[in-house]
């Protein structure tokens, strides 16, 4: 399964993945879960966001234990972060019947759409819609960096935009997810431990920043005249890192736009994102409000206008501690099996905790031993990666077998 999805969506010169929601390797990726699917017999099932789904059972009878993740990427992205827990997932489904094991409940296989939000800036927008945490009309209003709308995008890949909306009556249907995923940190690494069970998700978002300025010629005008808003974007990429360090939290401004982009013409706008984090909501609160006062005090001396934007947030997430525990038990109970597996805090967003707020979920982390993700070195050990498969197997024959 890994050789067979290794190439898709790859970049031949970063050597990284490119696989953003509808476009032609998304449509290569979905074509792959279907065919691993349809290899185990499994019904396969597109959702009205256009999330994919694998079925074990009859999908109507409720109760069902749901496992997998994504395949999209971020710009460049690694081939662990999303495709580790679907490939994972079936091969967890192949150790259970090599077991012999007796489902008495349904399971499923999934693949959520747009987790990354590469394209159209909004993370876990398939999650999200299912969950009713984002409408159908805020998803209409999407746009790529192109300017293409997401409905269009979507019609081009073959998906009917009318249908978006929450889906209830399929969270109803759901009585556990359990997401695996590789570790986005080093806390396994440094702990010795191969896998993981995820506690909580710390609060994040993104901010949209716009400093306005003046285009000028970038040969002629004056330093002393001159209205340039790359200078108060740069001032505030810096007061970022100052105010997540005295805070001990997180803040990055990973993507920049430039208007008009030349080479000899003074800015007339930057737009930058900032993305944070941090373990609890006030301290999120005053890093990002500590960068936009900043941004303000060094927009205000250089005559710069400034607009924020929150594109988007998603609190805490504790994922629920009866099922979180029930992991730990199972995990705890396997031959040779350590006194207690680890449990960890993450800054990183993902669909189990979109999830969290409609039906009970849990995550699985796989040792990363760089810490490395979103990027092309992003790695996990084999000897990991099936001691990953192992334990969602274990964890899903305690849920869904006899």
């Amino acid at each position: 399964m890994w050789r067979d999805l290794a190439p898709l969506g790859r970049d031949p010169g970063s050597g990284g993945y490119r696989r953003y929601a509808w476009t032609a390797a998304d449509t290569d990726c979905r074509a792959w879960f279907r065919a691993q699917a349809e290899i185990r017999g499994l019904v396969h099932e597109l959702d009205r966001n256009g999330n994919q789904w694998a079925w074990l059972g009859d999908p109507l009878a409720g109760d069902t234990v749901v496992t997998g993740s994504h395949l999209d990427s971020v710009p460049d992205g690694g081939a662990f972060d999303g495709p580790l827990g679907v490939v994972s997932s079936f091969a967890a489904l192949d150790e259970l019947r090599r077991r012999g094991a007796r489902f008495t409940r349904p399971v499923a296989i999934t693949n959520f759409g747009d987790e990354e939000g590469a394209r159209f800036g909004l993370a876990c927008v398939g999650s999200r819609l299912t969950a009713g945490r984002l409408t159908a009309e805020k998803a209409h209003e999407l746009r790529d960096g192109d300017g293409v709308p997401l409905p269009r995008a979507m019609e081009a890949a073959g998906h009917d935009p009318a249908t978006l909306g929450p889906d209830p009556e399929r969270l109803a249907r759901i009585g556990a997810f359990v997401e695996l995923h590789v570790e986005q940190g080093r806390a396994l690494g440094l702990s010795g431990d191969p896998v993981g069970i995820a506690s909580a998700i710390w609060p994040h978002g993104r901010w949209r920043f716009d400093f306005h300025g003046e285009a000028n010629h970038a040969g002629t005008t004056r330093l002393a005249d001159r209205r340039d808003p790359m200078l108060t974007y740069a001032e505030t990429v810096l007061a970022a890192r100052r105010e997540a360090e005295l805070a001990g939290a997180l803040a990055t401004f990973g993507k920049v736009s430039v208007e008009p982009n030349g080479v000899n013409a003074i800015p007339s706008l930057v737009r930058g994102w900032l993305d944070s984090r941090a373990a609890d909501q006030s301290v999120l609160d005053t890093v990002v409000a500590g960068i936009e006062s900043a941004a303000r005090a060094h927009a205000d001396r250089a005559g710069i206008e400034l607009r924020v934007v929150r594109e988007s947030f998603t609190p805490v997430v504790e994922f629920e501690h009866a099922l979180r525990d029930e992991l730990g038990k199972i995990l705890g109970q396997r031959p040779g099996a350590r006194s207690a597996v680890p449990v960890l805090g993450t800054g990183a967003g993902h669909d189990a905790g979109i999830l969290s707020g409609s039906i009970p979920t849990a995550m699985l982390f796989v040792r990363n031993p760089t810490g490395v993700s979103h990027s092309p070195a992003e790695f996990a050990a084999e000897d990991d990666c099936v001691a990953g498969v192992l334990a969602l197997a274990d964890v899903l024959e305690g849920l869904a077998c006899t």
